[in-house]
Formats: C-alpha cells, sequence, structure tokens
C-alpha cells in the first residue's frame, strides 16, 4: 500500500461519492454540496503527514540466550528486559508506539521465566486482553514464539480462554501447534497452562463459575508472577473501574502475597509534559500497585545524524515539470509499476533488481539516504506530523517551478512519498538467527525506511442545516 497516493485517491472517491448521494433538484440548492466540498476544513481535515525515523538499537548481546529474540532489540525493548526479569521483576508500563514491539517488552521475560520452571504447575502469566480479535491474534504471535524454540518447545503452555460471538465456533485444540495455543477448556482446566490468555470479562467469570475453579488449583501466592493488561488506555470510565475491583478479587483469590505480583501495561505513546505521571497514577489506581519512576518506558528513536551515518548528498532537485502525467498514480495499471515509474523519475536511471523485490526496496532506500530531499523531509517531519499542504509548501521553496505551480509541487511530494514508503532496510539479525535463516532458506527480514503514516479526518455529516441565502450553504 502506497498511503501518499492511495489518501488522494480516498479523498477524491468520497467526494464523489458525497455528490452522488446528496445531490438536490430543489431551485436554489443546487451544487450546495460542491459549495460544502469546496470550503476547506468543511468535510476533509488533512492529510497529515508524519515521518518518523527507526527505533535505537539495543546492545549487541542476546538479553534471553536461552530465548533468543533472533533481532538486536530496541533500546526500549532492553530497557522494559531489565525491569521485568531477575528474582523480583517491577511492574512496568509499556508506552510505545505502533509496530515498535510492545509485545516483544513483556511476552520474552514471561517466556524465560517459564523456561525456567518447566514442571511447575499453575498459571505463571495472566495476559488480558481489551478485544478478543486481539487476543486470537497474539495468540498465534506466541505460538509461533513458543513453537520456533527448542527450549520452549513441548515445555512451556499457553492458552487462551476467550468467548464465543454468536453462531461463531472455533476449532478446539488440546496441545499447541505452531499457529495455535490451547483452546480446549477442559484440557485447560485439568492441566493449567503457563501463560492464559483472556479478556476481562471471561477473567471475571473464571473467577466465580465453579466449572473453572481447577484452572486456579495451583495458585497459591507463588505461582502467578506476571499480570498483564495490553492496551491499558482502552479501559476508562467505568471499564476501568470494573478492572480495578476484578484485579484486586483476583489478587484476593489467588492469596497472592505484596510484592510478588508484577503487573505490566501497554498503552499508546504519550503526549509529553505530565502524561507520564498521569500514567503512572491511572495504572496505581488500576492494579493497585505502585509503580516507581523508572516505570514508564517510552520509545526512543534514531538522530537525523544517526540514521543518515556520514553519507553524502548525490542527488538533489525534483522531476523534470514536462513527466508531470507520470506523476499521476492512475495512469499507471498497479502500484508496482507507479513506484518504479517515480524511481526513475527521481534517479534518471532504473534500478537493475528486480522492482517491488526485498533487494529492490532496500537499494531505493540507500538511493533515498543521498538525496537532499529526504534530508529535508526529516527536518520537516522530525517533531509532530504536519498538514500536506503546509509541507508542500515548504518543500518548494527549494524549486521556483514548484513554487508556480502548487499542483504540481504536490503530486512531486506525494510521488518522493511513495517511495520512502515502499523503502525497506535489512533488519539486523544475530549469526545463529542468520544461521537458522539460511539452513531454512528463508529471504532475509527487512524492516521499513522510515515509519511514514498519513492520516485524513472527514467530518461527520449529520444533523446539517443550510442557511437562507440566494446559494445556500450546509
Amino acid at each position: 500500500m502506497i498511503p501518499s497516493a492511495l489518501c488522494s485517491q480516498l479523498e477524491r472517491g468520497l467526494a464523489d461519492f458525497l455528490r452522488m448521494s446528496f445531490w438536490s433538484p430543489t431551485p436554489g440548492m443546487e451544487g450546495v454540496i460542491d459549495r460544502l466540498l469546496d470550503t476547506p476544513g468543511a468535510v476533509f481535515k488533512g492529510p497529515y503527514v508524519s515521518a518518523k525515523l527507526p527505533f535505537q538499537q539495543g546492545g549487541a548481546d542476546e538479553f534471553f540466550p536461552q530465548v533468543p529474540l533472533g533481532f538486536p532489540a530496541h533500546r526500549h525493548q532492553e530497557q522494559a528486559f531489565e525491569r521485568l526479569t531477575g528474582t523480583n521483576p517491577r511492574s512496568t508500563l509499556v508506552a510505545t508506539g505502533t509496530g515498535s514491539g510492545k509485545t516483544e517488552c513483556f511476552l520474552w521475560p514471561i517466556l524465560e521465566y517459564c523456561r525456567s520452571r518447566v514442571g511447575t504447575p499453575g498459571i505463571k502469566a495472566i495476559i488480558v486482553y481489551p478485544m478478543n480479535a486481539l487476543a486470537t491474534d497474539q495468540a498465534g504471535r506466541i505460538a509461533k514464539a513458543v513453537h520456533t524454540n527448542s527450549a520452549l518447545r513441548g515445555g512451556v503452555r499457553a492458552g487462551l480462554y476467550i468467548g464465543e460471538s454468536p453462531g461463531q465456533k472455533h476449532s478446539s485444540h488440546k496441545t499447541m501447534g505452531p499457529d495455535h495455543l490451547i483452546t480446549d477448556r477442559g484440557t485447560m482446566r485439568l492441566n493449567p497452562p503457563d501463560i492464559l490468555l483472556t479478556n476481562y470479562k471471561m477473567l471475571d467469570y473464571l473467577l466465580i463459575r465453579s466449572g473453572d475453579q481447577d484452572l486456579w488449583q495451583h495458585n497459591h501466592g507463588d505461582p502467578l508472577r506476571y499480570l498483564v493488561v495490553d492496551e491499558l488506555h482502552t479501559f476508562d470510565g467505568a471499564q476501568g473501574t470494573d478492572l480495578a475491583c476484578l484485579i484486586r478479587r483476583l489478587k484476593t483469590r489467588l492469596k497472592v502475597e505484596p510484592g510478588k505480583l508484577c503487573c505490566v501495561g501497554t498503552s499508546a505513546t504519550l503526549g509529553g509534559g505530565d502524561s507520564t505521571d498521569t500514567l503512572r497514577s491511572y495504572a496505581e489506581d488500576i492494579f493497585g500497585v505502585t509503580f516507581d519512576k523508572g516505570a514508564v518506558i517510552t520509545e526512543t528513536r534514531q538522530s537525523p545524524t544517526e540514521f543518515f551515518g556520514g553519507t553524502l548528498i548525490e542527488f538533489a532537485g525534483s522531476v523534470a515539470e514536462d513527466v508531470r502525467d507520470r506523476l499521476d498514480p492512475s495512469r499507471h495499471p498497479t502500484p508496482q509499476e507507479y513506484v518504479a515509474a517515480q524511481q526513475q523519475l527521481w534517479f534518471d536511471e532504473a534500478l537493475e533488481t528486480t522492482p517491488g523485490s526485498d533487494l529492490w526496496r532496500v537499494e531505493l532506500g540507500e538511493q533515498l539516504l543521498r538525496h537532499s530531499t529526504l534530508r529535508n523531509l526529516v527536518t520537516l517531519l522530525a517533531q509532530a506530523p504536519v498538514p500536506l499542504d503546509e509541507l508542500v509548501a515548504n518543500i518548494s521553496r527549494t524549486s521556483r517551478t514548484l513554487r508556480e505551480d502548487p499542483k504540481f509541487a504536490k503530486r512531486t511530494l506525494v510521488s518522493f512519498l511513495s517511495l520512502v514508503s515502499e523503502a525497506r532496510s535489512w533488519l539486523p539479525e544475530r549469526a545463529e538467527a542468520k544461521a537458522r535463516r539460511e539452513a531454512a532458506g528463508t529471504p532475509r527480514p527487512t524492516r521499513p525506511f522510515l515509519d511514514v503514516r498519513i492520516q485524513i479526518w472527514q467530518r461527520e455529516l449529520r444533523r446539517m442545516v443550510a442557511d437562507v441565502a440566494p446559494k445556500p450553504t450546509l
């Protein structure tokens, strides 16, 4: 998906839909929808563009030798590992963005703890999700992590215990597999898993239903070490109060000794200022434990100096005005052909590798590093998302042609952003992970070159009125 190109197409499609759906034959009301759509900010806000630099890498050593990640952890992941491992793990809040590896922050310490206590009965970690869909998705990731590690496979067990939607039936698994956890409830009652994935409503049932009491038969005092609430910020208002009461009942029911339970919450990124203290206070109300001043883990990204790494500028300027038609995404049969065409426009010659392949995308990223426009983009987007029109105006300052033709300037910027979105970088991997990958014949993993996001907001069209005028407006 190419967000910069898709965004403009989406806005045009929505505008066309509104024109066709709400046209009016009433005299005097002709063109009222067109006038509404032509008013800046009346229907659409944005697009807003952000392009974040990669996360800072952690140390070179494997944090969990017996349960290796396979790739160098991010710095914020290592900070979480340091707090969540050892004989006395400390309650922690992970407040990082989408795609930052929040799950790994708490999952790997849990897996290491369970590995070190294979054969010890009882549920050792409970992970609470706000939605069944999220729990099911994470269950697949955990199953894969356990299955691909010989130190975990066959020893560490995890189960998914959630409700089912009306008319929906899930396969019942009595054992773990490469893509699923234990889901058979009878099996989990007879032999409770080490890790239990559930939602807060189901956890409430598990504490009070007589038929589920065998789940807790081995949990008295010490076995339960971790309690994780994913997407903690979604539990607000009455739902947050319910969750807080549930956690206190859980600790009482299992006779958890004070200071023995490590509580973990994941949250969206923070806005800065007093947000850290507010989140800590909120989490203390929910979990009923103390979160120290260092409990909130936030993301750390590379600086522009680290990202460019001394790379010199070899390409500058914009595309030629006489090829403006090739900037239009609708003139290309496929997104891949569009991106390949934009690469030739910006760098004159096509890359020798196959367009769309991982190697082509990595080579594209290496080209972009040497282009002056990328330096300008990183500078302009360093702090916060920027409206696309404002970004176009700033980029246009580098070229007289762009300043004189805003429409051409916008298409030029969309073209360059499409290249940045398509580009990739090789994911760093450790020697042992590389050896396993090559033995299995799997391709080398990649990661996004930059974290490009484009947001567009549409106003809800309800309770609208028109003024009384010769040409009414909404």
